[in-house]
């Protein structure tokens, strides 16, 4: 049975004492996007609520759906889209090159690897090297001359890799480690990937950056799990792994990237004992955290309101920048429609054009039209990279003024941007 449904215990420890942290309501499938002017039809939302496990201090979605719904062949994000993560991916590629030496007979497998961005810098190195992709970005991957599997992380896959490709040195999982349901499950298939010598690399959302800079906008079916390094600490050695490095990571608004292995040939780095300890000194290891949390993202959901109410009695004109999945959670807890948002405005190419933003009649459309239309405003729905967007869109010609959404919403206005 796979179990989807109501999780009633943590999924790491099995403690069934969970603590509600937020409840956001119910919320649709946020890469499930209907065609611009298809029939009014029933959509399917599920109860999106954060819940706390106070024994291993893991913070988990309190509802599992099907990733056949939620990652189905038509799934439309690709990663090499976006400049932060080609830069992150060929970071880490030279990073794992320094940290743990690998030899051009050395093979590497992908975890989710969608279009194959990270596994090209491995290719352009000359090592060998395996995605696994359940979307039809595997195919993007395959024409970029990169061995894709193209189905879902699970048995079958792992033996499939054994028999025909051998045994990995290292196996990655970046921003896909907290998606998969059954971690424990997942986590063997990892052990019978990467043996007792292999590396096991994960990049996750970093649930210390989500409390500080109240990204609830992460909190979506997608994330099954918000991992600190404590609960992740706690969820590898359960499985036998040591980590060995840890490093903070700018992706995604703030991410967290962990080493791990069976192998005591790599010398612990400070840095772990040191981010645990972090942790522990911000609270992240008790509720402590989960009332003022919450009370701060109701205050940063009415104050948004209230900024663009105060907007629309002046019968200004608003455009959404960047439709990421994250714009899905925020437009519909928030309550935003297409009165009050007219469009949301993405680059050139990408699989949302044409589409609504999910329980929304807002069309996505191509960015150009922002430059043509010179709304007064824009909100920026991509607010954790608005440093680099909002000099970009100044740079093209936008000449209005940027709605910061997140933490505290604001007003950045166009003469305030700096452009190199």
């Amino acid at each position: 049975m796979n179990n989807y449904g109501p999780i009633e215990a943590c999924q790491v420890c099995g403690s069934t004492d969970l603590r509600s942290v937020l409840f956001l309501g119910y919320l649709p499938p946020v890469n499930t996007m209907r065609l611009i002017g298809s029939l009014h039809d029933q959509e399917t939302w599920f109860p999106a609520q954060m819940l706390y496990c106070p024994e291993c201090h893991l913070v988990q979605l309190g509802y599992a759906v099907d990733p056949k719904i939620l990652f189905p062949p038509e799934y439309p994000y690709t990663s090499g889209s976006t400049r932060i993560l080609r830069e992150n991916f060929a970071d880490l590629y030279h990073e794992i090159c320094e940290i743990v030496g690998i030899s051009k007979d050395d093979l590497i497998i992908d975890i989710g690897s969608n279009d194959g961005t990270l596994l090209s810098n491995f290719v352009q190195g000359e090592h060998r090297v395996v995605g696994i992709e359940p979307s039809l970005t595997a195919k993007i991957a395959e024409d970029r001359g990169i061995p894709t599997l193209m189905t879902f992380f699970d048995n079958e896959s792992v033996d499939r890799v054994r028999n025909e490709y051998g045994q990995p040195k290292i196996v990655t999982a970046t921003n896909v480690f907290a998606h998969i349901h059954k971690v424990h499950q997942v986590m063997t298939n990892i052990e019978q990937l990467v043996g007792e010598q292999g590396v096991f690399i994960s990049e996750s959302h970093y649930l210390r950056d989500v409390i500080e800079t109240l990204q609830y906008d992460t909190i979506y079916h997608e994330h099954l799990r918000y991992y600190s390094l404590t609960s992740l600490k706690y969820l590898l050695h359960a499985h036998g792994f040591r980590v060995f490095y840890v490093k903070r990571i700018p992706t995604h608004g703030g991410s967290i990237r962990v080493y791990a292995s069976k192998s005591d040939d790599y010398s612990v780095d400070p840095a772990v004992d040191g981010i645990l300890r972090e942790e522990t000194v911000a609270g992240l290891t008790s509720d402590a955290w989960i009332g003022e949390f919450r009370e701060r993202v109701v205050r940063s959901k009415i104050g948004l309101y209230k900024l663009v109410a105060r907007l629309k009695r002046e019968h200004v004109q608003i455009y959404g920048i960047g439709a990421p999945s994250r714009a899905s959670t925020l437009i519909n807890y928030v309550g935003l429609d297409d009165g009050i948002l007219q469009c949301v405005l993405e680059i050139q190419g990408s699989k949302k054009l044409g589409k609504y933003i999910p329980g929304r009649r807002i069309p996505v459309l191509e960015e150009s039209k922002l430059y043509a239309d010179q709304p007064p405003f824009v909100l920026l729905l991509s607010w954790h990279i608005a440093s680099e967007l909002c000099p970009n869109l100044k740079r093209r010609g936008y000449q209005g003024d940027f709605i910061v959404p997140l933490p505290k919403p604001h007003i950045i206005k166009n003469d305030q941007v700096k452009v190199a």
